[in-house]
């Protein structure tokens, strides 16, 4: 091989390497803006591992499309309210719950549920009164309505 291949191919090396690489810097760019409701009303279990894999799907979500290209909702009632019970206690909840929540996403509670079970919004982590909507499946449909995809984990 002649020095002057060598050079082509180092450089076409390089180049193949910056596009790769600048793919995979790129790849929320491929996704156009979202909107998305994830709907939880499932029972966590004792400890409340049950939500992790729907905490993954949301972390995931937002690394696919960027954090700045999604409006992302969490809408809970029933049992889904057990995510900010748990959360109140589990610090590894409370980690990525609070790490969601900096990233934009919004975690709305049922008021219907907190009545109905006669839970106080204290014993959940990080409930305000903005987060409570007064019915979690009304609120689904309103979304939905807006254009919000509705996902359930």
């Amino acid at each position: 091989m002649t020095p002057l291949n060598l050079i082509r191919l180092s450089a076409v090396a390089l180049f193949l390497s910056a596009s790769l690489a600048l793919a995979q810097t790129a790849a929320p760019a491929a996704y156009a803006p979202q909107k998305v409701v994830y709907h939880l009303n499932q029972d966590g279990g004792e400890a409340g591992d049950g939500y992790r894999p729907a905490l993954n799907n949301i972390e995931n979500h937002l690394q696919a499309v960027g954090d700045d290209n999604i409006d992302l909702r969490v809408v809970m009632h029933g049992d889904g309210i057990g995510l900010l019970q748990h959360a109140a206690e589990n610090l590894q909840l409370q980690g990525r719950v609070a790490d969601l929540k900096n990233r934009g996403v919004d975690f709305l509670v049922c008021a219907n549920t907190l009545t109905g079970r006669n839970i106080d919004p204290d014993d959940l982590f990080e409930v305000f009164d903005e987060d409570i909507v007064p019915s979690g499946v009304a609120e689904v449909a309103r979304l939905q309505a807006e254009g919000f995809a509705y996902l359930r984990p």
